[in-house]
């Protein structure tokens, strides 16, 4: 690893730890510790911020205090998020989003900078991305009493299973599934409803929202075998071609740092791996 890349992110970390969790997380650099602009990133140095996009069910909002937190996955990306606020010496803000396809809209229109969102070949039309940062895969959960235990069983004539739209896992499965039924519903908690209220079979998504979703529903399993892998990069609008540039090259000091693995083993996530580097 090199010494540039330990001593930059050895930095951030010192920052990163002495932030307040709730956003914005970091504090935009001073006139004692002065963080040099990066021409890439010239827009954002003079406003001060950068804006996240994060969508269900990537974080929840404490009812009494309003406070945001990561869910899951969503806890690694805002932690990643809050090292890239403070690598560029600006605060960070979150845009809270229902769902990826509202993420995608938020990008385009310029209502957040970015937003973490897996590699997909029909949002790449629509998008820029960085290289994959992680990556997990997808499975089924299946109700208390299920049988279910692997692709096959899920994918047969009568089976009923239900996907959150316009998500990556769903458009993997749409592009595997033969004989199955797809019912889809906007939000995760909507899907697991149907899945909790006995109106089908299984619950299709990322393994670690599926491990969340069994907790809430007991006798429950997550099937051991999965059906895709989500690769998660940072999405870009199109035009911001210098912003997708600084992300890129933030994303690959993140993972060769060791910084990325070691967010994901503090958050205790089953079935992230770090993305591979770009050659």
């Amino acid at each position: 690893m090199a010494a540039g890349v330990r001593q930059r992110f050895g930095a951030i970390e010192r920052r990163r730890r002495s932030c307040d969790k709730k956003p914005p997380a970091c504090p935009s650099h001073t006139a004692h510790n002065p963080v040099p602009a990066d021409p890439r990133l010239a827009d954002i140095a003079q406003a001060g911020i950068i804006r996240l996009g994060m969508f269900l069910p990537q974080y929840a909002k404490d009812a009494a205090t309003g406070e945001l937190r990561g869910l899951g996955p969503g806890a690694v990306m805002l932690d990643i998020a809050r090292a890239l606020a403070a690598r560029a010496g600006v605060e960070l803000a979150v845009a809270e989003l229902p769902t990826p396809n509202s993420a995608l809209e938020a990008i385009k229109a310029g209502a957040c900078e970015f937003a973490f969102l897996g590699i997909e070949p029909s949002r790449a039309a629509e998008v820029d991305f960085t290289p994959a940062v992680f990556q997990f895969d997808y499975s089924f959960l299946a109700p208390a009493g299920s049988s279910l235990r692997d692709f096959a069983a899920v994918d047969r004539a009568g089976m009923r299973v239900t996907v959150v739209r316009n998500h990556a896992s769903t458009m993997a499965l749409t592009r595997l599934v033969k004989h199955a039924e797809l019912v889809g519903f906007d939000l995760p908690d909507e899907a697991f409803a149907a899945l909790a209220g006995a109106k089908v079979d299984a619950f299709a998504a990322p393994r670690p929202i599926l491990e969340d979703f069994a907790a809430r529903l007991p006798g429950s399993h997550v099937l051991d075998q999965g059906y895709g892998i989500n690769r998660v990069g940072l999405a870009v609008a199109k035009q911001r071609r210098a912003l997708q540039s600084y992300l890129a090259e933030f994303v690959e000091d993140a993972k060769a740092s060791g910084l990325i693995r070691r967010l994901i083993a503090e958050a205790g996530l089953r079935g992230f791996q770090v993305a591979p580097a770009t050659s």
